[in-house]
């Protein structure tokens, strides 16, 4: 028996000191070069905050200290008909250690204060822009 299900995502808000969330710009498709919050998928069987460590580690070379757990969306890996869901589960963050170095599906990390977020149209995926937005207003 097969059955269609959406696999499981993680990410994180992560923001420092001064309040600034991180992005990372997508090196790969879907979406190459648009804004994301950093993550990836659970491999199977991965407990979901140490799979969040793991590609913290992959994508941008350091340590993460979860926080809360913040909610999930479901949205789509690209936009065709056909693209296969996936569940995004999304946690509160802070970087532990480590210099920040964008690797594997990353080719840029940045910084962005509230009122610099890039526009709209330059996010990846669906459920990322309205989470921004409630981050920015202090909703979330």
């Amino acid at each position: 028996m097969h059955y269609a299900n959406s696999a499981p995502a993680v990410s994180a808000l992560v923001v420092d000191a001064r309040g600034r969330v991180l992005l990372g710009r997508r090196a790969g498709d879907p979406y190459a070069g648009l804004w994301d919050t950093p993550g990836g998928f659970l491999e199977e069987g991965e407990d979901p905050v140490e799979g969040l460590r793991r590609e913290f580690r992959e994508e941008a070379s350091v340590e993460l200290d979860v926080g809360e757990f913040v909610g999930m969306w479901v949205d789509r890996y690209g936009d065709d008909v056909d693209a296969p869901a996936f569940l995004a589960l999304l946690w509160r963050a802070t970087i532990a250690s480590g210099e920040l170095e964008p690797a594997d599906d990353v080719s840029a990390l940045e910084w962005f204060a509230p009122d610099e977020l890039p526009p709209d149209q330059e996010i990846a995926f669906h459920w990322i822009a309205p989470v921004l937005a409630a981050w920015r207003a202090n909703e979330l």
